[in-house]
């Protein structure tokens, strides 16, 4: 079985950037004029102040853990999706559609089969480019930028088009979708039931990809394609199912927009929700459980950088700063250990080269005085 090893020294460079990172974000904060005590006091509070806030904490958390994990999937098998956003948009309609043909129904019977729609509709336009990649062996990462623009635009053609209402920006007939929207687990804030499927998938992608052979095959493609096909794995499907399953999941984060918070479908569904799980997913290295323990503090990145702003006025574009140096140290990490290793090797060899000699030299001083005392 496949099983993740713990990188002690990966964990440690990771809190060593996020000091450094917050660190740097304290001085630009300084720079503009405001304290850094106040700014990241303001974000605590924005983040741990009252159950509402909180409750949107772990929403955003909730979001950023699956985008991240549908990142990760398609990676660990060799695949860059970044057609993350234009999934989530067609997941979120067809899970839309879904509420509004079947508005008569049960929500039991509903929101089962809107999670089914979000995840079929989102995989299978992900199908697209992985078919692409595997058979004509075109860059995933070119056609699912492109299918990122078709899919949004496309949305937002049938929004402002054919299927507009009477409310800017809103598909029409969406209001249907209300009698369906999740219970919500705090009063007031984003935090609804849809945590608990959230987690479902969590702990489904984890297993997968960390207990079962499945996990190992896809590792095995994704770091060594010349030796899975050696060994007889089916790389091509593997690496088309990994995409399958990266979009699904993008689906399903539409679904749980529409449904746990939004309760409409509109042309705002997404404000890049993707991207940003793309950043967690790299920074953990696409590591599955690495992304489940640290979305939450992501996530109080986020909300904390909002709640800051409105408070003191420091701009929580701080929080991106502080993201995309977190990702540059995190980067750089593997040619800092190697100098700072080649640099601590020289030290060390050096501090070897004389305790060698000096342990030659009284040697040396021995043998003449043994050779001394025999004379007289």
């Amino acid at each position: 079985m496949n099983k993740f090893r713990i990188d002690y020294s990966y964990i440690a460079s990771l809190f060593i950037s996020i000091a450094v990172a917050l660190l740097i974000g304290a001085l630009l904060i300084l720079a503009t004029g405001h304290s850094p005590g106040e700014g990241y006091g303001a974000m605590i509070e924005g983040v741990f102040g009252n159950s509402r806030v909180f409750g949107n904490t772990v929403a955003k958390s909730m979001n950023l853990c699956l985008t991240a994990l549908a990142m990760a999937v398609a990676a660990k098998a060799g695949m860059f999706n970044v057609g993350g956003e234009g999934q989530l948009y067609l997941g979120g309609l067809a899970a839309t559609m879904v509420g509004v043909i079947m508005s008569s129904a049960s929500p039991i019977i509903v929101i089962p089969l809107a999670i089914v729609a979000g995840a079929i509709v989102g995989g299978a336009f992900a199908w697209i480019p992985a078919w692409l990649r595997v058979k004509f062996n075109v860059s995933e990462v070119i056609t699912t930028i492109m299918l990122n623009s078709a899919a949004i635009f496309f949305c937002k053609y049938l929004i402002n088009g054919p299927l507009k209402s009477t409310e800017k920006g809103v598909l029409a007939a969406t209001e249907n979708v209300f009698a369906f929207k999740l219970a919500k687990l705090i009063p007031a804030s984003n935090l609804t039931t849809a945590l608990f499927y959230s987690a479902g998938i969590a702990l489904l992608v984890w297993y997968v990809m960390g207990k079962t052979t499945l996990g190992l095959e896809m590792k095995v493609t994704g770091e060594n394609p010349k030796f899975s096909e050696f060994v007889g794995l089916k790389r091509d499907k593997m690496m088309i199912w990994s995409m399958i399953a990266s979009g699904a999941i993008c689906g399903v984060v539409g679904m749980m927009e529409v449904y746990g918070i939004q309760g409409r479908f509109t042309e705002n569904i997404s404000n890049e929700f993707y991207f940003d799980g793309m950043l967690l997913a790299m920074i953990m290295n696409y590591n599955p459980f690495g992304i489940i323990a640290m979305s939450f503090f992501f996530g109080i990145l986020k909300i904390g950088a909002y709640a800051m702003e409105l408070s003191t006025g420091i701009s929580g574009e701080i929080s991106q700063i502080i993201f995309a140096i977190i990702i540059f140290l995190m980067a750089a990490q593997g040619g800092f250990k190697q100098y700072f290793g080649g640099v601590f090797g020289k030290l060390k060899a050096r501090d070897e080269e004389r305790r060698i000699e000096m342990e030659e030299s009284l040697d040396d001083m021995e043998l003449d005085g043994m050779s001394s005392k025999g004379g007289r």
